[in-house]
């Protein structure tokens, strides 16, 4: 009675320590599906359901549409678990007959979306579901989702990176069995003439919603809406049955247009070797789209893309895009001066400057430095570093990407 008593004083003492707005469980989630699919080489995609502190019970690893049968399920990039391993876009799309186009707009383009993700993904437009991946875990694949639109249109992602030990976001590795894995993602749009319209970068919105294992509730933090956990171990174990889980509440909206995303975080941008695609065919058969030599698309995730196991990225694509970025700058937006020092003047010949509806100015690290979601006439550069940045002009019409210099 009294070890047991301890025990209730120090779980009680160990949940006290978090001062965030998360709800937390701790410890093994209760398997309710044993496997959601079987692929030969793959592994375990179960789900389970936990308790929180605050009595509140959540799905691990996520809520997911996966055995809905009304929303539609991606076509096949590269998929060795359908046996469909295609080696070019030309044959995968060459296998298509038409019916996986999702129709938006009648009026609207057929819009080609190719995406490879670390594990799994549903994709909404304007809030209605166009695909969602055929494999929750393992093996790795690629997909494409085809739909019917009118620009602008809004992209919202559920991204989940699947899980072996549920409710701690870890799997097996080697020797260990609490190994925390990591996630990824990575999109490129293409209308019909074979542009692309739209990119995983770090222009996009990302947030997490569910944050395992972690291993001491005094390494995450909070600012504004950014929920971190870098101070947080990666570390292996074989005894982590008593780490525990962070998880929040979904927005009800967060598929549709309407959903404000202003004030969440920008998308964290990881490199290749990060997310490590170089021995997944799913991946290498098509670097000439993922890795465009002029237009080249990065793997996005939250701030913590081991630790961070449920996501949503958001991204508005504009009702035209151009990469003619000298046209623009002469006709839609003028930015001086460059090099600057102190600041620099944006100047506009748009008959409504309110239709800016963000400017941004990232490092060459894809931080983002200012974020603005009006025009502003002046930018004040004080406290920035010399340097190279690169300022992003978004409205409606058209979006500038333009090299600014610091001096």
């Amino acid at each position: 009675m009294r070890i047991f008593y301890f025990f209730l004083l120090f779980t009680a003492y160990s949940f006290a320590q978090y001062s965030g707005t998360a709800s937390v469980t701790q410890g093994l989630a209760t398997s309710t599906t044993s496997n959601l699919y079987t692929c030969s080489g793959g592994r375990i995609s179960a789900v389970g359901t936990i308790t929180a502190s605050n009595s509140t019970t959540w799905t691990v690893p996520a809520v997911t549409n996966f055995t809905n049968a009304s929303f539609p399920f991606a076509s096949d990039l590269n998929n060795v678990c359908d046996g469909n391993n295609y080696a070019t876009a030309t044959a995968a799309l060459a296998a298509l007959n038409g019916s996986d186009i999702v129709t938006i707009d009648a009026s609207g383009e057929i819009i080609t979306a190719y995406v490879f993700s670390d594990n799994y993904f549903e994709m909404y437009i304007n809030g209605i579901p166009v695909g969602k991946d055929k494999v929750p875990y393992t093996q790795f694949n690629s997909s494409i989702v085809r739909f019917k639109v009118n620009r602008p249109f809004t992209i919202a992602m559920l991204l989940v990176d699947w899980e072996e030990r549920l409710g701690l976001g870890a799997e097996t590795s080697g020797s260990f069995t609490y190994h925390s894995g990591d996630g990824g993602m990575v999109a490129v749009f293409k209308d019909a003439n074979n542009n692309i319209i739209a990119k995983t970068d770090s222009d996009w919105k990302a947030q997490t919603f569910y944050t395992a294992p972690i291993m001491n509730l005094t390494c995450p933090t909070e600012s504004g809406t950014l929920r971190l956990s870098a101070n947080c171990s990666t570390a292996d174990s074989n005894s982590g049955a008593n780490y525990y889980g962070l998880h929040w509440a979904r927005p009800a909206n967060w598929t549709t247009t309407s959903f404000d995303d202003s004030t969440w975080p920008n998308a964290t941008t990881y490199t290749n070797a990060t997310i490590g695609v170089d021995n997944k065919p799913a991946y290498t058969n098509f670097t000439s789209i993922f890795d465009d030599a002029n237009n080249d698309a990065q793997f996005i995730w939250s701030t913590n893309v081991i630790l961070d196991n449920e996501v949503i990225v958001r991204k508005t694509v504009a009702s035209s895009l151009s990469t003619n970025e000298n046209h623009l700058n002469e006709n839609q937006i003028r930015v001086f001066p460059n090099p600057a020092k102190n600041e620099i003047h944006l100047d506009s010949n748009l008959s409504d400057q309110s239709k800016i509806y963000k400017i941004a100015i990232y490092n060459l690290l894809g931080e983002i430095i200012f974020n603005s979601n009006q025009f502003m006439e002046t930018i004040p550069l004080n406290n920035f570093s010399s340097g190279i940045y690169v300022i992003k002009i978004s409205a409606p019409e058209f979006e500038i990407s333009k090299k600014l210099v610091v001096q």
